[in-house]
């Protein structure tokens, strides 16, 4: 091998990492929706984003098919958070002023402070399985067959839990409606 090809190899390589860093950055705005469900609060959802992004980078290599990088990404980001999870397991449980500096219902105008307020209580209700099929179907619109591959559960197992997350969700968010219908 010459000087010269592997000079147009290293070139190569360059183009290949800028279009995996394109399509990678393309990801950040959906992983962040998905890390805030996770973990509800921004600040350790952008801590997670990050991590996930370090290790997209250092694992590019292993991503076979382009067009499922998001999929795969949120692979990445919900085994660090389970990783985090047990880690936090193993240590203790202890409250941080992060976790509560970036809560919805505290950085919400004062007028949709209380329903900001219900709708965290109601969300964080939900089991992990729930919040995460909401979000895949309802905010980053993926459908029942997308979400079952993710997830690595059959389709209808998608279906059951997506209309146990709504049902759940309407009832958790009922009697907050109905107290801020009634008159004083």
């Amino acid at each position: 091998m010459t000087g010269r090809e592997t000079g147009h190899e290293a070139q190569g390589a360059a183009l290949a990492d800028d279009a995996f860093a394109k399509v990678l950055t393309a990801q950040l705005p959906a992983l962040r929706r998905y890390a805030m469900v996770l973990v509800g609060n921004r600040t350790m959802a952008d801590d997670l984003v990050q991590d996930c992004i370090e290790r997209a980078l250092r694992q590019s290599g292993r991503l076979e098919q382009v067009p499922r990088i998001g999929a795969w990404m949120r692979s990445i980001l919900h085994n660090l958070y389970i990783d985090e999870l047990r880690r936090k397991r193993r240590q203790g449980g202890s409250v941080d002023l992060s976790d509560v500096e970036n809560s919805t219902a505290v950085i919400a105008p004062h007028r949709d402070s209380a329903v900001m307020i219900d709708l965290d209580r109601a969300l964080a209700s939900l089991s992990l399985e729930h919040r995460q099929v909401l979000l895949l179907v309802g905010l980053e619109g993926l459908n029942y067959r997308e979400v079952a591959d993710e997830l690595e559960i059959p389709v209808g197992t998608v279906m059951s839990r997506l209309a146990r997350a709504r049902e759940r969700l309407r009832e958790a968010m009922e009697p907050a409606a109905n107290d801020v219908k009634k008159p004083l």
